[in-house]
């Protein structure tokens, strides 16, 4: 019994979910020593962030370099990106849909002119960069180099893909130098499983910050917005993914389990990047070819953002209810169509949900920006949900558009979903 405790002890996920509820704890009850601990989560968030551009490109160079097939890249990419604008639209409806049954802002009695706009002046001022103009200006590094130190993961994407594609080009298929990445992946999927054991640090560290700078109470200030969301979430994830994955031919539910580990490490440290890598990892594993993996994973973490569509439309009403600022069906519809817009245009920009939020809101005048205020309390506590659920849209799409192609192993799935 002693020894089957140890090597539970041991496994990754349940240090992970220990370190969180510890870091809720120290929050709690020293919530100056907890707002202390912020470096422990943003050292390794800045750690796993390290490897993430090289993770990618050399996944899709091998991948694409591997498949020969360039009209199949081209077809994979289409269907991409078609899946995740219907995955986008049925995100932005359901939040339509529920802030309008729920109205968790009708509480409220606010005065717009009482609101202190400068608390959002920041995010209002990043907002206006994130146009669909500065997002395929963005789309293109300075240098070839450049993409792999500036952190955007679409800029990594385009240069990877070039370079697949050129490589796959080359007469007698560049052989040698396709090896030398695969040798390259190979060290780097280590390094990534060696910064891994660092995660219940970091988990620890953030958790800590969130709820001694918050504090737990900040949650009931706003809670029916918050468990609102969570909710929404909730049954996007197992409702819609879950039709999704049942005509897939597989279950939300085991690959949710499947993914515990990077689930918790998601939860913990507020950030869907910091389980990237691990995700790239697993969803090969679980028998999807590298080449889809490399494409599917990365454009997802830019172009599904299931999570952020739901915020995006919730909050949005929530703030117009607060403020006693009614929207029009037609002002609604617009808001979704911008909403779609705006999140692919603020792609790669830190604080991406929020920003988003502030460049949607600028579309409908009568609704006031500064409302923003009402939430950025909150905002952290929703990011966590915001990044599980699009972690989860992003596995699903990488498993949906392998099926797609008839190119998943569904041996490999079976084991990796039963174990």
């Amino acid at each position: 019994m002693t020894a089957h405790f140890v090597r539970w002890l041991g496994r990754l996920p349940v240090q992970v979910l220990i370190a969180i509820i510890a870091g809720v704890l120290v929050g709690a009850f020293a919530p100056h020593i907890g707002e202390s601990l912020r470096p422990l989560g943003d050292m390794f968030v800045k750690l796993v962030r390290m490897v993430i551009a090289p993770v990618i490109f050399v996944s899709i160079v091998t991948g694409i370099a591997g498949m020969r097939d360039l009209g199949a890249l081209g077809r994979v990419a289409a269907r991409a990106l078609g899946y995740f604008a219907l995955m986008s639209g049925f995100a932005l409806a359901l939040g339509l849909v529920v802030a309008n049954v729920v109205r968790p802002g009708a509480g409220f009695a606010i005065a717009p002119g009482a609101l202190d706009g400068g608390k959002v002046a920041d995010y209002v001022a990043k907002a206006h960069d994130a146009t669909l103009n500065g997002f395929f200006l963005g789309l293109i590094p300075d240098t070839l180099l450049s993409s792999q130190t500036e952190g955007n993961i679409l800029q990594v994407l385009v240069v990877a893909v070039l370079f697949g594609i050129a490589l796959a080009t080359v007469p007698g298929g560049g052989e040698r130098l396709l090896g030398l990445f695969e040798d390259l992946g190979a060290v780097l999927f280590r390094l990534v499983a060696i910064l891994m054991r660092a995660a219940p640090i970091g988990a620890f560290g953030a958790m800590a910050f969130t709820v001694g700078k918050f504090g737990v109470a900040a949650l009931a200030q706003l809670a029916l917005l918050v468990a609102t969301f969570y909710l929404t979430s909730v049954l996007f994830v197992f409702g819609v993914l879950g039709v999704v994955g049942w005509l897939g031919g597989f279950s939300v539910l085991r690959l949710a389990r499947y993914l515990t580990q990077e689930l918790l490490l998601v939860l913990g440290t507020s950030s869907s990047e910091s389980a990237l890598p691990g995700l790239m990892q697993k969803m090969e594993a679980a028998g999807v070819p590298r080449a889809i993996v490399g494409v599917v994973v990365p454009t997802g973490y830019s172009f599904n953002l299931d999570g952020t569509n739901i915020y995006m439309t919730l909050a949005a009403l929530f703030i117009a209810q607060a403020c006693k600022v009614e929207l029009t069906m037609g002002q609604q519809v617009l808001l979704l169509g911008v909403a779609m817009l705006s999140s692919k245009g603020a792609a790669g920009v830190t604080g991406a949900g929020f920003i988003t939020l502030a460049a949607t809101l600028a579309i409908v005048p009568s609704v006031p920006i500064a409302g923003m205020t009402l939430i950025l309390g909150v905002d952290r506590f929703m990011s966590e949900c915001r990044s599980l659920t699009n972690f989860m849209g992003n596995a699903v799409a990488t498993l949906v558009i392998a099926r797609w192609e008839g190119t998943l192993d569904r041996n490999k799935l079976s084991a990796a979903l039963g174990g």
